[in-house]
């Protein structure tokens, strides 16, 4: 019997809540989609610039995997999350920020957020109410309060509720 695969912690900082991403540097926004990573665009996804192994995470049929990249530059991948429907709520498994996003160097801002938000709006599209869960890093349980409003379910698993996935939609998912 094959063992099934646990989520691990969420470790990301959330750098900044933004209403797309923005340039470090200067704080201009940059318009953004994020959308389902197709198996054709495995190639995309340079394992040696990223931490977690997200071809496995492609492989993994309970699972899918959404990238957010620039709207005038689709083919650099900025950030990736990992979710999976739980039937009545969606489960982030894994969210990462590209290399270059990463550290006191990194070329954009609020990519983190923007991917969460992601996850939001797919719960609320589904009748799930925007429940979202996540097992966080002990360390961070906190910074996820303040910065997403997220709140402890037990242990260091934690869960967004409606009025805390209606903020980050209503910042980041704009039409």
């Amino acid at each position: 019997m094959a063992r099934k695969k646990r989520s691990r912690p969420i470790d990301i900082e959330i750098d900044k809540l933004t209403n797309s991403i923005e340039v470090a540097t200067t704080g201009d926004q940059i318009r953004t989609n994020v959308m389902i990573v197709a198996k054709s665009e495995k190639r995309l996804i340079r394992k040696k610039d990223w931490v977690f192994n997200w071809h496995a995470e492609l492989g993994n049929a309970q699972r899918e995997v959404y990238r957010v990249s620039i709207e005038d530059n689709p083919h650099i991948i900025q950030g990736l999350i990992s979710i999976g429907d739980m039937g009545d709520h969606i489960r982030m498994h894994l969210i990462e920020s590209a290399s270059h996003n990463r550290g006191r160097g990194k070329l954009f801002v609020g990519v983190p957020g923007n991917l969460v938000a992601k996850a939001c709006q797919i719960s609320f599209d589904k009748g799930y109410e925007g429940y979202v869960n996540f097992i966080a890093k002990t360390v961070l349980i906190e910074h996820y309060k303040v910065m997403l409003g997220a709140h402890v379910w037990a242990g260091n698993t934690m869960y967004l509720d409606t009025s805390a996935s209606r903020n980050l939609v209503d910042r980041y998912m704009k039409t």
